[in-house]
């Protein structure tokens, strides 16, 4: 097993900061979170990253700024994050030695894809499967993301523990926790869970909801008496928290 890639986000938006955070921990990454170009400069100076993801458009120093002055000290890939219509800070960025960019709001599939691009063009002998620290899977881990105690793989419709065991999953279960995958830290009524988990037979899901949660903490839950990575929501619906926190 690879020691974890670091990746240092750079966003002023904390919703937006902590969402891909979350994404990337979900996924092996070592993650630290700043909120500008001087809580930056203090994480590198305490631990140089593999890469840095850079929201270009921030108020107390602008993102272009920021990368003309990364580069000249360091060789570490950055990826910005730009709005749709700065299609001119794109191209200076690149020019001042950015590595790539994604549109926000940013797809974090599409924002994975361009990460793991940009990390084998600049590590040195590390394959796809080495980007990333993973569970005793050989595969790669594009499709496997953890929930509690378990990684679920999306490719394989499967939940195996650490030492690489299935356990047993049905369709239904799957497709919430899918969905959940897809919407970390989001809440999800039990309407909107039914509207993108595509189930063919919606009043008789609604009903088995919380029956099917139940079922699914039991198998991921570290306590499924105190559940913290499928919470439930009063009055609103359930919420996946991938580093089973509060937050």
């Amino acid at each position: 097993m690879s020691q974890s890639q670091h990746i240092i986000i750079v966003d002023d938006e904390a919703p937006a900061r902590e969402m891909v955070g979350d994404y990337l921990r979900m996924h092996g990454f070592t993650v630290t979170l700043c909120d500008g170009g001087k809580s930056l400069r203090e994480a590198i100076a305490t631990d140089q990253p593999d890469l840095v993801v850079l929201d270009l458009n921030m108020p107390e120093e602008d993102g272009l700024s920021i990368i003309r002055d990364l580069k000249a000290r360091t060789n570490v890939p950055v990826i910005m994050l730009t709005a749709t219509a700065s299609p001119i800070d794109r191209v200076v960025g690149l020019e001042l030695g950015a590595d790539d960019y994604v549109a926000k709001p940013c797809e974090l599939r599409e924002l994975m894809a361009r990460i793991r691009s940009v990390l084998r063009r600049t590590i040195p002998g590390k394959t796809a499967t080495e980007i990333v620290s993973a569970p005793a899977a050989k595969e790669s881990t594009d499709h496997l993301v953890r929930f509690g105690t378990r990684w679920l793989d999306l490719e394989a419709q499967a939940l195996r523990d650490d030492e690489g065991n299935e356990h047993p999953l049905t369709a239904s279960e799957f497709g919430l926790l899918k969905v959940f995958a897809a919407n970390p830290k989001r809440v999800l009524s039990r309407e909107r869970l039914l509207e993108l988990a595509n189930a063919r037979d919606a009043e008789a899901f609604d009903r088995a909801v919380d029956l099917r949660i139940m079922r699914i903490r039991r198998k991921i839950e570290p306590d499924p008496t105190k559940p913290s990575v499928i919470r439930t929501i009063r009055g609103g619906g359930y919420l996946f928290s991938p580093t089973g926190d509060k937050s």
